[in-house]
C-alpha cells in the first residue's frame, strides 16, 4: 500500500480528471497501471466502502481504464476476426465481455469491454497497463479500411456499484431500466455521456463514460443527489476485495500471457464456432486435450489470509500457486483465486495447505462467487 502525492509528475503517472476531488476526499493514491488513483479514503477505509456496494451505493473512478475507437467499414467484422467472444451474438447497444489472445500461444494479452454501436464502430475499453499494446496490435492487423484509435485519456469513467444505484442514477434523470450489458446516451448536468449497466463487482451496477473535460460535473452531480442514498466514493482497494469475492478474474494475476481462458475457466468468453480469433488453433488444442492447470476458488479454514504467488499443497507435493487473495469483509474470512494443478484430482470441498512463511494453513476448495 503506497501513498502517492505530489511526485507524480516526477514519476511520469497519469492522473484522473478528478484528482482534485480525490485530494480533497482524503484519498490516499496508489500507482495503479500507470496511474495515480484512489486506494481508499478517509473516514471509512476498504471495510466500509466495500460494505457500502453490498448494502447501498458506492462509485469508482476507473478512468486509468483504456478507452480505444474502432471506427470505418467492417470494423465489427475485423474486431470479431481478432478478439475471443462472438460480437454476432449481440447487436448494437450491447456490451460484450471479450479476450486479447495470443495468436501463437492462446494466452491472455487483456481482457476487454467491447461496446457494439454498429457495424461500423465499436468502442473498447481494456486495462490500463495493456492499452496500448491491444491498440497496437490491433492496428497492425486492421486493413486499409478500418481505423484504430487511442483515445485513452479523452474519457473518464466512473463505475456507480450497488442495490440502490439505479435508485441514484434515476433520480438524477438517467436512464436503468436497460438490460445486463447494455447502452445508452444519456446527459447529466448538461454532459452527454454513455450509461452502460455492466460492473466489476457482483452488485446491480452501471459504468459511466464521461469526456474527460467534464468528469468534475458528473462526480458532483453524483454526490449532490447521493447522500439520500447513503453514496460513497470508493477506492481501488475496496474493487479489488468485491471482485474477489465474486471470482472475477483480474489480468496481470487470473489472466495473463501465461494464462489461457482455457486454464482461467473463461471459454465462456470464447466464441469457439467462430472461423477466426486470435490464438484460436492453440486454444482448440489445449480445450481438446485438457489443461494442465485450472483457476478454482479457496476458503481459509482458519484465520489465514491466502496473498498472491503464496504456494498450495497436498501433503509434500505442492499443487498449485494463489492468484489473487485477500480478506473478505463479507465472509470474514480469507478467500482466494488459485490455478490448480489438474492432475492433483482436486474437487470442491477438498482441502490443500497454503505455506504463509513456513507455517501451513488449510483453505478449502469452492466455488465462485465467493460470498
Amino acid at each position: 500500500m503506497t501513498d502517492v502525492t505530489s511526485d507524480a509528475a516526477a514519476t511520469r503517472l497519469r492522473r484522473s480528471p478528478l484528482h482534485e476531488r480525490h485530494t480533497a476526499a482524503g484519498a490516499k493514491f496508489a500507482p495503479f497501471g500507470g496511474w495515480e488513483m484512489p486506494l481508499e479514503y478517509a473516514g471509512g477505509g476498504v471495510l466500509k466502502e466495500h460494505t457500502a456496494v453490498r448494502t447501498a451505493v458506492g462509485v469508482f473512478d476507473v478512468s486509468h481504464l483504456g478507452k480505444a475507437r474502432v471506427s470505418g467499414t467492417g470494423a465489427a467484422d475485423f474486431v470479431n476476426a481478432c478478439l475471443s467472444n462472438d460480437l454476432g451474438r449481440i447487436g448494437p447497444g450491447r456490451a460484450q465481455y471479450t479476450l486479447c489472445c495470443d495468436d501463437a500461444t492462446g494466452g491472455v494479452v487483456d481482457d476487454i469491454i467491447a461496446y457494439l454501436y454498429a457495424d461500423d464502430h465499436v468502442f473498447l475499453i481494456p486495462n490500463a497497463a495493456n492499452t496500448a499494446e491491444v491498440v497496437r496490435r490491433l492496428r497492425a492487423a486492421a486493413p486499409e479500411s478500418v481505423t484504430v484509435t487511442d483515445e485513452h485519456e479523452a474519457y473518464a469513467v466512473l463505475a456507480v456499484q450497488g442495490p440502490r444505484s439505479a435508485e441514484l442514477l434515476g433520480a438524477l434523470g438517467l436512464p436503468t431500466e436497460h438490460g445486463y450489458m447494455s447502452f445508452s446516451a444519456a446527459s447529466l448536468a448538461g454532459v452527454e455521456l454513455t450509461v452502460c449497466r455492466t460492473g466489476y463487482t457482483g452488485e446491480l451496477g452501471y459504468e459511466l463514460v464521461v469526456p474527460a473535460e467534464h468528469a468534475v460535473a458528473v462526480w458532483d452531480a453524483l454526490f449532490a443527489a447521493g447522500e439520500a442514498f447513503e453514496l460513497r466514493a470508493c477506492g481501488l482497494a475496496a474493487r479489488d476485495t468485491l471482485r474477489t469475492e465474486m471470482g472475477y478474474p483480474l489480468h496481470g494475476q487470473d489472466l495473463s500471457e501465461d494464462i489461457t481462458p482455457v486454464q482461467a475457466r473463461s471459454g465462456w468468453a470464447v466464441g469457439w464456432d467462430k472461423p477466426a480469433f486470435w490464438g484460436r488453433d492453440a486454444l482448440l488444442a489445449e480445450k481438446a486435450a485438457g489443461p494442465r492447470r485450472t483457476l478454482r476458488g479457496l476458503v481459509a479454514v482458519d484465520r489465514a489470509i491466502p496473498r498472491p504467488g503464496m504456494t498450495l499443497h497436498v501433503g509434500d507435493e505442492q499443487v498449485g500457486t494463489v492468484t489473487s487473495g485477500t480478506f473478505s469483509p463479507t465472509r470474514k474470512q480469507g478467500i482466494a483465486l488459485a490455478l490448480l494443478n489438474t492432475d492433483a484430482n482436486l474437487t470442491d470441498g477438498d482441502e490443500v495447505e497454503i505455506d504463509i512463511r513456513g507455517r501451513r494453513a488449510p483453505l478449502k476448495l469452492t466455488k465462485a462467487p465467493l460470498p
